[in-house]
């Protein structure tokens, strides 16, 4: 993506709301998550600012030590894109790249099983609702990755909003401690994650698949593995790794998956060559998952089917182990099968 005529600009006021640009489909999104290996509770947690569409999707997800999760989704009217708060989930930030605030008061669904959210109606029905309060601080432990890629002129690119996912994307290795209470049940929680932020014109169905596999071993080791395809399978292999204190960047990353009888991932394996010659075998076991599901209909009538199953994922790296997400993203076709499952590259 970056060339001898573009440049990569990241500049902490991008930290804060940008002005919307004219594409109706225009988002700008926020997303964290968070591991506690102690308690083995865990979360995620998403604004999605659509200013010229009138809201915000907002989510919160949860996954607890007896193997339930807790979610909500909404889509909260929005008037403008002055900030990130929608749906009772708030984000502050409080330094730019070093510390920002995650705080959410309201209820969400507690599901005994996780997988009736591939229907979400009857998983409404089936399973209760109830309070929930998170109040989480965030802090660095990398250098940023990513931005926005611009002409070298610092103007912004030329993009088809219908095609697009993101004009730019930054991501951050973090640790986070506070407290998660579900019900009548309150963690103090301490434990690592990863954010990441997106802003630009977005349909889920701007990418044929993905996997992305944030993980965090540590403060001084950690993991982003990313697979993303084009509509014509074409893939992109990156993300980074982070070792004592600085960012090597992956250049490969095949990943090997192990599916259970409803098409979503149970175990994993990834090769990861990096640009300074460093090889990493990873190989990760789903804890908890959840399904999710986006759907869009095109002007000429077609309704669009996108899979994202979201996974709580332990992970191995020599003799170390890590925790992190497994987030798989396919378009379904019209038999229910998922674009990336046959495509997957095997090493």
């Amino acid at each position: 993506m970056n060339n001898t005529n573009t440049k990569v600009r990241l500049a902490p006021e991008d930290e804060y709301t940008h002005t919307p640009d004219s594409a109706d489909n225009y988002n700008e999104s926020m997303y964290f998550n968070l591991f506690d290996p102690e308690q083995m509770v865990g979360g995620w947690f998403r604004i999605g600012n659509r200013p010229n569409e009138g809201y915000a999707e907002m989510t919160v997800c949860l996954y607890l030590p007896d193997g339930k999760v807790g979610f909500v989704f909404r889509r909260s009217k929005i008037a403008n894109n002055d900030k990130m708060d929608a749906g009772g989930l708030s984000i502050e930030v409080v330094e730019p790249f070093k510390e920002l605030c995650v705080r959410y008061n309201g209820t969400l669904l507690l599901l005994n099983n996780p997988n009736d959210m591939s229907e979400p109606s009857t998983a409404f029905k089936n399973n209760p609702s109830v309070e929930c309060k998170i109040d989480l601080s965030y802090t660095g432990v990398s250098p940023m990755f990513g931005g926005e890629v611009v002409k070298e002129d610092g103007s912004s690119l030329d993009i088809d909003p219908e095609k697009s996912f993101a004009k730019a994307h930054y991501e951050q290795h973090m640790a986070a401690t506070g407290e998660i209470s579900v019900g009548d049940k309150t963690f103090t929680v301490s434990g690592f994650g990863l954010r990441d932020k997106s802003w630009g014109p977005r349909h889920w169905q701007a990418i044929n698949w993905y996997r992305w596999l944030p993980m965090n071993f540590g403060k001084d080791f950690a993991m982003m593995i990313s697979i993303v395809t084009d509509e014509e399978g074409n893939e992109r292999h990156g993300g980074m790794v982070l070792k004592d204190g600085a960012y090597d960047l992956i250049d490969s990353c095949p990943i090997e998956t192990q599916w259970n009888e409803l098409g979503y991932q149970t175990q994993l394996s990834a090769l990861v060559n990096t640009k300074n010659g460093k090889v990493y075998r990873v190989t990760g076991e789903v804890m908890s998952l959840i399904p999710l599901r986006n759907r869009r209909t095109t002007p000429d009538g077609r309704t669009l089917k996108t899979r994202i199953t979201e996974g709580m994922t332990r992970y191995h790296c020599g003799d170390l182990v890590g925790y992190g997400m497994s987030e798989y993203l396919d378009q379904i076709d019209d038999e229910g099968n998922p674009s990336g499952r046959l495509a997957e590259t095997t090493f």
